[in-house]
């Protein structure tokens, strides 16, 4: 399945709670639910799933620069939330959902536009009200660091 065009393509919240976390994560990863349209307007996609871990690719490009032409913050700031975030959802058990709380970053370097990159986010703790995750942003080629993260998401059981 491809990206998420309109909301009627996202799964249902009855569809959702049908499934644990981590499936949900899977299934997206291996194309048969619908991608979220933030993985097209940013420019990554959902790359590698398992229990307690995320991976997205991405490479930046100039739609994502500031007025001084490098990368935003903010893309390193969604990309990062989104990964320790899914992290996450792979804990979340069937009829709950999460959202974040908080989460903070830390930009180490400037990622030059065309550099593919990996960022990984990885759970810490996922209990039964709450989750917590890190999240790191690596160049592919050059393993160099180029951001990380932290966050803490609620889990919220509705079913």
């Amino acid at each position: 399945m491809p990206i998420a065009q309109t909301p009627a393509d996202l799964l249902s919240q009855d569809d959702l709670l049908s499934m644990s976390g981590l499936a949900f994560m899977q299934g997206i990863c291996d194309g048969t639910l619908p991608g979220p349209p933030i993985a097209h307007t940013m420019g990554f996609k959902l790359h590698a799933v398992e229990d307690g871990k995320v991976t997205f690719r991405g490479t930046p490009q100039f739609n994502v620069t500031n007025p001084m032409g490098t990368v935003h913050g903010g893309w390193y700031g969604t990309l990062l939330d989104s990964s320790m975030a899914c992290a996450v959802m792979t804990k979340v058990p069937r009829g709950s959902v999460y959202t974040t709380l908080e989460y903070k970053i830390n930009i180490t370097r400037t990622i030059p536009l065309g550099v593919m990159i990996d960022c990984i986010g990885t759970v810490d703790h996922a209990g039964r009200s709450t989750g917590v995750a890190t999240g790191e942003i690596r160049g592919v080629e050059d393993g160099k660091l180029y951001a990380t993260g932290s966050t803490t998401c609620i889990i919220m059981k509705l079913k």
